[in-house]
């Protein structure tokens, strides 16, 4: 009786489709860029041409972050310099809150630990990357008239220097991943992903599946192997929900090597909804990079959002 359930039973496994034989993917050429559909996107008649040019003037994903200045809320802080065998060397962890009155924001530390050298004796921060995290969620002072329109509004390095210029260069990248990002050196034409010249870099993938407990497409880009020093964008894949087409989430990693910096980054940023705003609710950063005449930063840190309020 066995014997004859043994062979019965493996013929049956062979007769089964796995699932990757019932996944039928299709590849499609959207100007020069080669995109790869599942089935269910295929089904559900996704207009894909349509799709990109929405992804590339995106701006879901800037206003998420723009819309902090214009609400309160609590923010757990984690920011840690590692040396380069990974050990903590400075850090500061703390809880704050931003408080949000008539067209000003100010910001109030409600708990603050301090490790090594974060801080030097004015309380600045030591730390490129630390000062990075502290423009894009500390408040110093009384901050007024600020709004959340990202409409006509771009980041821009005219008229910064030095180190608000370098801010403002990692803020771009950051804020527009997959954009042209002019004032990079040697690099500024190959963040531009979207572009045809970068089509023949990029593995691009469009699925649907579930966020969060949202619908949504699935957009994934990665450079292919041997792409090497033509690609800084090595890997993105990003949310979108399937009604609205706002970014939910994305992941990504950057890197570039050149003679006078080269750094190595990756982010991941979950965002959620207040009223009908979308915030960015968790932020997590790893990031390497060392530019000439400065020390090389090995950075994380982790931004927890919660409790907002008009």
């Amino acid at each position: 009786m066995i014997r004859s359930i043994i062979p019965a039973f493996f013929c049956t496994l062979l007769t089964v489709p796995t699932l990757a034989q019932q996944k039928t993917d299709t590849t499609i050429r959207v100007e020069q860029k080669t995109i790869t559909l599942s089935e269910v996107v295929i089904n559900n008649k996704l207009n894909v041409p349509a799709f990109i040019q929405r992804i590339k003037n995106d701006t879901s994903f800037y206003k998420a972050f723009r819309n902090l200045r214009v609400l309160g809320f609590t923010a757990i802080n984690d920011i840690r310099m590692n040396d380069s065998d990974g050990r903590l060397k400075a850090g500061l962890r703390s809880k704050t809150r931003q408080l949000r009155t008539v067209r000003c924001r100010s910001m109030e530390t409600l708990e603050e630990t301090i490790t090594g050298d974060i801080y030097d004796g004015n309380r600045n921060f030591n730390y490129y990357t630390a000062q990075l995290y502290a423009s894009l969620f500390f408040t110093k002072d009384s901050v007024c008239g600020e709004d959340n329109i990202v409409a006509g509004r771009e980041l821009s390095t005219a008229g910064k220097s030095g180190m608000e210029k370098h801010k403002e260069q990692l803020k771009m990248l950051f804020f527009n991943p997959g954009k042209r990002i002019s004032g990079l050196p040697f690099m500024s034409n190959k963040t531009a992903i979207y572009d045809d010249g970068m089509a023949d870099y990029y593995d691009m993938n469009i699925d649907m599946g579930m966020y969060n407990g949202k619908s949504c497409y699935i957009f994934s880009q990665k450079a292919k192997p041997g792409s090497g020093g033509s690609v800084v964008l090595d890997e993105m894949t990003t949310w979108f929900d399937s009604n609205t087409f706002d970014v939910l989430g994305r992941n990504y990693s950057l890197s570039y090597d050149a003679a006078v910096y080269d750094f190595n980054v990756s982010m991941e940023v979950v965002m959620t909804r207040f009223g009908e705003l979308t915030v960015p609710s968790l932020i997590r950063y790893n990031g390497n990079w060392k530019a000439i005449f400065k020390k090389r930063e090995r950075g994380v840190f982790t931004a927890t959002l919660f409790d907002f309020q008009k």
